[in-house]
């Protein structure tokens, strides 16, 4: 029993002092780990080319038949909630193309929890290399740029048919967005993974906010109640994703009435969640106690 409590103490202090040692600092050296692990993921891919070409294709169409189901809606509708179908194809090309960055970049972290059930998790700590680095290149998907090409191509027709009078300002909102959004929704990977030390069977609960909350963005945020709009702007900030920018944009009214100045927040929005994000994963990685087999 004392040397079963002296090994436990031992695990602790070495797990916590790995997480305090994860600081700003390496942030280089987790992105090196993180390219290095990409590359490894990339040519093992490469190897079967054709079956990369028919996954990628299988991603792009799968992820097409959303769109499939809006210009459905509008054979039926003139508008929807207002707006016309090239500003919804705005919402939805903006929402797909971030969120798709996020989850090429970040989409294995919900693979923490299985990690977390099975004790592997162990192998990736005596690594010298940031374990989140190593988690989210984890089996890295390059199938998942066909969901990045459907959107951009979507965005781009919308960006031909939108009646907007353009600006510089509102031209580089447009960029300025989407990459927003990637850094925002990759924080929500990275802040559901750190719930997964805590609950273990959570993914789910982190895909309603990532996966879910793609699909909420894709869709006028009038068509929806205000409480919902509060909780998506105060709580968990999806609407600084692309409605609050896009209103901008587009020229449309707030339905909540806030300030203009905070169109221009994501940027600010994305830096401090990622902050938050990265502050759980330091305390849920310090929490690790591995699974005691």
């Amino acid at each position: 029993m004392a040397e079963r409590a002296f090994r436990t103490r031992s695990f602790r202090a070495w797990s916590g002092a790995r997480a305090f040692r994860a600081r700003p600092g390496r942030t280089w050296s987790g992105v090196r780990v993180y390219g290095l692990v990409v590359a490894m993921w990339v040519r093992s891919t490469m190897t079967y080319r054709a079956s990369f070409a028919m996954t990628a294709l299988g991603n792009f169409a799968a992820t097409g038949l959303d769109f499939v189901a809006v210009l459905l809606m509008f054979t039926h509708v003139g508008s929807l909630g207002g707006y016309a179908l090239p500003e919804v194809a705005f919402l939805y090309g903006t929402s797909a193309v971030s969120f798709g960055l996020a989850d090429l970049a970040m989409g294995s972290m919900d693979r923490l929890g299985r990690r977390l059930r099975d004790g592997t998790l162990d192998t990736l700590l005596v690594r010298p290399a940031p374990v989140l680095a190593q988690v989210a290149a984890d089996r890295f998907a390059l199938r998942r740029l066909g969901r990045i090409t459907q959107g951009l191509l979507v965005l781009g027709w919308a960006l031909t048919e939108v009646e907007v009078a353009w600006t510089p300002g509102k031209a580089a909102m447009v960029p300025l967005m989407v990459v927003s959004g990637a850094a925002l929704f990759a924080a929500f990977f990275v802040a559901g993974a750190a719930f997964q030390f805590v609950a273990q069977d959570a993914s789910e609960v982190q895909n309603s906010f990532t996966y879910g909350g793609t699909t909420l963005l894709q869709y006028p945020p009038t068509i929806f109640a205000q409480d919902l709009l509060r909780g998506v702007t105060f709580v968990v900030p999806l609407a600084f994703v692309n409605w609050l920018p896009a209103l901008r944009v587009l020229g449309r009214e707030d339905p909540l009435g806030l300030p203009g100045w905070l169109d221009f927040a994501p940027p600010a929005v994305a830096a401090l969640c990622c902050a938050l994000a990265g502050l759980a994963w330091r305390a849920g990685l310090r929490s690790y106690r591995s699974t005691g087999s």
